[in-house]
Protein backbone atom coordinates (compact mmCIF):
# COMPACT_ATOMS: atom_id res chain seq x y z
CA UNK A 1 0.00 0.00 0.00
CA UNK A 2 1.70 3.27 -0.87
CA UNK A 3 2.23 5.72 1.61
CA UNK A 4 0.51 9.01 1.83
CA UNK A 5 2.07 11.90 2.59
CA UNK A 6 -0.14 14.93 3.98
CA UNK A 7 -0.46 18.44 5.33
CA UNK A 8 -2.13 18.56 8.59
CA UNK A 9 -2.87 17.78 12.51
CA UNK A 10 -1.28 14.23 13.38
CA UNK A 11 -3.86 14.13 16.05
CA UNK A 12 -6.65 14.23 13.42
CA UNK A 13 -5.82 11.08 11.53
CA UNK A 14 -7.97 8.16 11.07
CA UNK A 15 -5.64 5.42 12.12
CA UNK A 16 -5.08 3.01 14.92
CA UNK A 17 -1.55 3.82 15.84
CA UNK A 18 0.19 7.58 16.18
CA UNK A 19 4.14 7.97 16.33
CA UNK A 20 5.71 10.00 19.10
CA UNK A 21 8.97 11.28 18.46
CA UNK A 22 10.45 10.77 22.24
CA UNK A 23 13.60 11.43 23.64
CA UNK A 24 15.65 8.06 25.15
CA UNK A 25 14.17 8.47 28.59
CA UNK A 26 17.46 10.08 30.02
CA UNK A 27 15.35 12.85 31.25
CA UNK A 28 12.45 11.57 33.27
CA UNK A 29 9.11 12.81 31.31
CA UNK A 30 7.92 14.86 34.11
CA UNK A 31 11.18 17.21 34.17
CA UNK A 32 10.56 18.00 30.45
CA UNK A 33 8.53 20.41 29.54
CA UNK A 34 7.04 18.70 26.20
CA UNK A 35 7.00 20.57 22.72
CA UNK A 36 6.00 19.62 19.41
CA UNK A 37 3.98 16.42 18.73
CA UNK A 38 5.00 15.80 22.67
CA UNK A 39 3.57 18.57 24.11
CA UNK A 40 0.47 18.11 22.03
CA UNK A 41 0.08 14.73 23.37
CA UNK A 42 0.27 15.47 26.77
CA UNK A 43 -2.48 18.58 26.21
CA UNK A 44 -4.80 16.25 24.53
CA UNK A 45 -4.18 12.99 25.72
CA UNK A 46 -3.01 13.84 29.34
CA UNK A 47 0.05 12.24 31.03
CA UNK A 48 -0.82 8.59 31.19
CA UNK A 49 1.36 7.53 27.80
CA UNK A 50 3.76 9.62 29.45
CA UNK A 51 3.86 7.92 32.70
CA UNK A 52 4.32 4.44 30.82
CA UNK A 53 6.44 5.37 28.66
CA UNK A 54 8.82 6.09 31.62
CA UNK A 55 8.76 2.57 32.94
CA UNK A 56 10.34 1.10 29.48
CA UNK A 57 13.75 2.51 31.09
CA UNK A 58 16.54 4.39 29.12
CA UNK A 59 15.32 3.82 25.56
CA UNK A 60 17.81 2.46 22.61
CA UNK A 61 18.26 5.07 19.42
CA UNK A 62 15.47 4.07 17.28
CA UNK A 63 13.36 1.67 19.80
CA UNK A 64 10.05 1.74 19.97
CA UNK A 65 7.95 1.24 22.38
CA UNK A 66 3.56 1.26 22.81
CA UNK A 67 1.61 3.26 25.02
CA UNK A 68 -1.84 3.73 25.46
CA UNK A 69 -3.41 6.92 24.21
CA UNK A 70 -4.68 8.40 27.52
CA UNK A 71 -7.74 10.86 26.50
CA UNK A 72 -7.40 10.44 22.54
CA UNK A 73 -9.31 8.16 20.52
CA UNK A 74 -6.16 5.72 19.28
CA UNK A 75 -5.45 2.58 20.38
CA UNK A 76 -1.98 3.26 20.85
CA UNK A 77 0.91 5.32 20.60
CA UNK A 78 4.29 4.45 19.60
CA UNK A 79 6.94 6.01 21.24
CA UNK A 80 10.12 6.37 19.03
CA UNK A 81 13.65 7.21 20.20
CA UNK A 82 14.62 9.21 16.70
CA UNK A 83 17.13 11.28 18.18
CA UNK A 84 21.00 10.63 19.08
CA UNK A 85 22.83 12.27 21.52
CA UNK A 86 22.51 16.20 21.83
CA UNK A 87 18.86 15.90 20.50
CA UNK A 88 19.99 15.53 16.93
CA UNK A 89 18.57 13.42 14.03
CA UNK A 90 20.31 10.60 11.52
CA UNK A 91 19.46 9.16 9.13
CA UNK A 92 20.32 5.74 10.94
CA UNK A 93 18.46 7.33 13.83
CA UNK A 94 14.94 7.91 11.80
CA UNK A 95 15.03 4.74 9.83
CA UNK A 96 15.21 3.00 12.88
CA UNK A 97 12.68 4.34 14.43
CA UNK A 98 10.63 4.29 11.71
CA UNK A 99 11.39 0.60 11.00
CA UNK A 100 10.76 -0.39 14.37
CA UNK A 101 7.64 1.92 14.74
CA UNK A 102 6.23 -0.74 11.80
CA UNK A 103 7.42 -3.44 13.44
CA UNK A 104 5.94 -3.15 16.78
CA UNK A 105 2.84 -2.32 14.39
CA UNK A 106 3.26 -5.35 13.08
CA UNK A 107 3.36 -7.35 16.34
CA UNK A 108 0.12 -4.94 17.52
CA UNK A 109 -1.94 -6.27 14.15
CA UNK A 110 -2.21 -2.71 13.77
CA UNK A 111 -3.46 -1.75 9.97
CA UNK A 112 -2.89 2.07 10.12
CA UNK A 113 -0.45 4.33 11.74
CA UNK A 114 0.47 8.20 11.37
CA UNK A 115 3.88 9.65 11.68
CA UNK A 116 5.21 13.08 12.19
CA UNK A 117 8.38 13.70 10.52
CA UNK A 118 10.43 12.36 12.72
CA UNK A 119 13.59 14.12 13.33
CA UNK A 120 12.75 17.33 11.35
CA UNK A 121 12.08 19.45 14.78
CA UNK A 122 14.58 19.53 17.04
CA UNK A 123 16.45 17.16 15.19
CA UNK A 124 17.55 19.49 12.69
CA UNK A 125 16.68 16.80 9.67
CA UNK A 126 15.08 18.30 6.74
CA UNK A 127 11.36 17.38 6.12
CA UNK A 128 11.95 15.95 2.60
CA UNK A 129 14.54 14.18 3.78
CA UNK A 130 12.25 12.55 6.69
CA UNK A 131 9.71 11.77 4.47
CA UNK A 132 12.46 9.65 2.59
CA UNK A 133 13.64 7.68 5.36
CA UNK A 134 10.04 7.00 7.06
CA UNK A 135 8.76 6.13 3.45
CA UNK A 136 11.02 3.63 2.98
CA UNK A 137 10.89 2.33 5.72
CA UNK A 138 7.37 1.88 5.77
CA UNK A 139 7.28 0.47 2.65
CA UNK A 140 9.42 -2.43 2.73
CA UNK A 141 8.98 -3.40 6.09
CA UNK A 142 5.05 -3.63 5.69
CA UNK A 143 3.23 -2.91 2.65
CA UNK A 144 -0.12 -4.39 3.50
CA UNK A 145 -0.05 -1.36 6.27
CA UNK A 146 -1.82 2.01 6.08
CA UNK A 147 0.41 4.57 6.52
CA UNK A 148 0.36 8.29 6.86
CA UNK A 149 2.79 10.60 7.22
CA UNK A 150 1.71 14.06 8.27
CA UNK A 151 3.38 17.23 7.61
CA UNK A 152 2.26 19.66 10.20
CA UNK A 153 0.52 22.58 9.11
CA UNK A 154 -0.68 25.71 10.69
CA UNK A 155 -2.96 26.33 7.55
CA UNK A 156 -4.54 22.68 8.00
CA UNK A 157 -5.30 23.04 11.36
CA UNK A 158 -1.69 20.55 12.48
CA UNK A 159 -0.29 20.03 15.66
CA UNK A 160 3.67 20.18 15.66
Amino acid sequence: MPVEVLDGDLFQQDVEAIVNPWNRNFIPWWLLLPQGVSGQLKRLGGTQPFKEVGKHGLLKVGQAVRTSAGRLPFEHVIHVAALEWYWRASERSVRMGAENAVELAKELDVNSIAFPLLGSGTGGMRADKSIDLISGACADAAPDLRVKIVRYSKAEGGAA
